[in-house]
This record gives structure tokens, C-alpha cells and sequence, in this order.
């Protein structure tokens, strides 16, 4: 007779989804980490480096640290803040991308925000392949400077290193990744530990980039930028009546104004 016991694990294992097969580290210019396996994205299609627009100092020094990580040169983990929609997330994927258009070995690997407990085993899997990669995490925040120690740990001052080939790319609309409340300088008895624990991981990022609302004139040079690739008619009074209702100028207020004038011209935006 069967034991109960290996019943129940057999039970067990047939409820259990397999893991996705892993993707070979090698072949794709992008992947996502999903359920503790390397998957490679359905569709990698980052703008051009040139459709993005008032941040020329942003993208030259992210370029670069991209360039020295290919190369297997020493490179630093990357930090984008600032305003919503000012393109940071669209520029980690096109510097990637240009890099890779330069014969660079590199590959970008987005990881969900709410799964850093999965990047050490990321680690593993990444370090033995024969490229880099530029480790993605997008729109990060913490409530709680605790929260953040994970992180911290894993960037600077942890027992195991991160491999040669992998660096952190982080985007956040927060300067420090962590909330910040005046009134821990009331609670603590001394408010200067407060203060260094709140901003203890923004610092460990080597490169810092901030990006910040455009005004109407930059507003406007993104959407016509758009509108010449797509041959689209531009009409500076509608693109900013558009901002004006949506309360906002960013570059992807812009985008999603293009998208609106595609879509009344007929026309696809591949």
C-alpha cells in the first residue's frame, strides 16, 4: 500500500503549475524574472534614443554606465528619479537598446517591484553567462525604511557580492526610494539616525539622475518629434489644449497625444 504521505506530495505536485522553462541567458535582448525562472519578453520595442527629448544629459550618462557594463568594465548601479512621466522608464530600455545596436553583450532583465526576495536567486542564474545585464526594477518606493534593507543589503555592505555582469537600474518617483515625514524628526531622540536610515539606500546607487517636469515649449518639442516620425500633422494649440485637460506636460502625456492623433489620422503606430 501506498504511503499517505507520498499520496499527499503527489497530489501536491499535480496542483502545482510547472515552473515556466528557463530561457537561455544568451539568446534575447530582454527578459522578465516570473515565478523564480528567466522568461524572455514577448516584445522588446524601446523608442529610439533619439525620440526622447530634454533629457540629453540623462541619457548620456546612463549610455555610458551601460557602455562600461558591456564592455565588462566597472559600472554602477543606476538610480532615475523624479516627476511621472518624464521618461524614465522608456530611457533604461533604449539606452539598453542602443548598446545593444552597438554590438554591446548586454540584455535588460525586468524584475517586479514586490519580488526582491527572488534577486539573489536571479543572481545565480545570471552570473555564469558570458554577458551583462542591466537588472530592472521599475517604479520602486518603499513606505518604510525597514522595507528597504533587503535592497540595501544587496547593493552595498551584504556577506555575497552581486556578479561582475549584473547592476541595478531602478526607476522611482521618489528621490530617496523611501516616504519621508517631517515629523520623524520630532519622534526620534536623535533625528540625524532618522534621517541617515531614510536616505541610507538612494545612496548606494553610484549613478543618481533626476528628471523633471517640462515646460510647454519642451511639451511640445516631444510631441512634434513624435508627430515627424509617425508622419502625423503637429498643431502646437491642440497638443496643448490636450496637456491642459489632462493637467499635466510630460513626455508621456505626449505619447498618449500622439497615440489620439494617430488614431484620427487611421493610422498605426508600429
Amino acid at each position: 500500500m501506498t504511503d499517505p504521505m507520498d499520496r499527499i506530495a503527489a497530489a501536491l505536485e499535480r496542483l502545482a503549475p510547472p515552473p515556466p522553462p528557463q530561457a537561455d541567458a544568451t539568446a534575447h535582448p530582454a527578459y522578465v524574472w516570473r515565478e523564480g525562472g528567466l522568461v524572455a519578453a514577448r516584445d522588446f520595442r524601446p523608442l529610439p534614443l533619439d525620440m526622447l527629448h530634454g533629457v540629453e544629459a540623462q541619457k548620456d550618462a546612463l549610455v555610458a554606465n551601460m557602455r562600461r557594463l558591456a564592455a565588462g568594465h566597472a559600472a554602477q548601479d543606476a538610480l532615475l528619479w523624479g516627476a511621472r512621466g518624464t521618461g524614465k522608464s522608456a530611457l533604461v530600455k533604449a539606452a539598453v537598446a542602443q548598446v545593444q545596436r552597438d554590438g554591446g553583450a548586454i540584455a535588460l532583465v525586468e524584475v517586479a517591484a514586490d519580488r526582491l526576495d527572488m534577486l539573489p536567486r536571479l543572481f545565480d542564474a545570471l552570473a555564469p553567462a558570458p554577458r551583462a545585464f542591466a537588472v530592472f526594477l521599475d517604479d520602486l518606493g518603499f513606505d518604510a525604511a525597514a522595507d528597504a534593507r533587503v535592497l540595501r543589503s544587496l547593493l552595498e555592505g551584504g556577506a555575497e557580492a552581486r556578479p561582475a555582469n549584473v547592476r541595478l537600474i531602478v526607476t522611482s518617483n521618489r528621490r530617496h526610494l523611501v516616504t519621508r515625514d517631517i515629523r520623524e524628526q520630532e519622534s526620534a531622540i536623535n533625528p540625524r539616525d532618522s534621517i541617515d536610515d531614510q536616505m541610507a539606500l538612494a545612496d548606494r546607487f553610484g549613478l543618481s539622475l533626476g528628471f523633471h517636469v517640462v515646460d510647454q515649449d519642451g511639451y511640445c518639442a516631444i510631441v512634434r518629434g513624435y508627430a515627424e516620425r509617425y508622419g502625423l500633422p503637429f498643431d502646437a494649440a491642440d497638443a496643448i489644449q490636450w496637456a491642459t485637460r489632462r493637467g499635466s506636460r510630460s513626455g508621456r502625456v505626449a505619447w498618449q497625444y500622439v497615440v489620439e492623433l494617430a488614431g484620427r489620422e487611421g493610422k498605426a503606430l508600429a
